[in-house]
């Protein structure tokens, strides 16, 4: 069953009381983790480095760390610049497998001022988890983030 998004949404801008980027960033991953179903996994990857994204706040397993642009589905997302969404992971030559019990990955890029900020990722167990709803509904709720967030110019330039 598809969420509500439009309630999500509204929901995380309320949670969502201060310009922190770490503590908004925090409680964003720990809000989506509680009310979008059948997830393992979601964090930040924040892009610091030239081609690189480094692992910031998030909700599940230990997790993979530096994620290199030209590797796996972040790496897609951070490198296109545009949302990735993946069925089965396993199909995906260069995925990275943090959590073998990972089999559907959804990847939004966060823009600032037009740089690549980092990317938000979701993943879970369940294979074709993600449909065109999710996805809209994830960048909307990455555009409530971006919009009640002081986000600094973090990536190189």
């Amino acid at each position: 069953m598809t969420p509500d998004y439009p309630l999500l949404a509204r929901q995380l801008h309320a949670l969502l009381d201060t310009r922190d980027w770490l503590t908004n960033s925090a409680q964003t991953c720990a809000f989506i983790m509680q009310e979008v179903g059948e997830l393992n996994w979601v964090g930040f990857y924040l892009h610091r480095q030239p081609n690189i994204l480094s692992l910031g706040p998030f909700q599940g397993k230990p997790a993979c760390h530096p994620i290199p642009f030209d590797k796996g589905v972040c790496g897609t997302a951070a490198r296109t610049e545009k949302s990735q969404r993946i069925d089965d992971v396993h199909a995906v030559a260069d995925h990275i497998a943090c959590d073998s019990a990972s089999n559907a990955e959804l990847v939004v890029p966060i823009m600032v001022k037009g740089h690549l900020w980092g990317v938000l990722d979701l993943d879970s167990p369940v294979r074709a988890r993600f449909n065109d709803d999710d996805q809209s509904g994830i960048e909307a709720l990455v555009k409530v983030f971006i919009d009640k967030t002081e986000l600094p110019e973090i990536a190189p330039s």
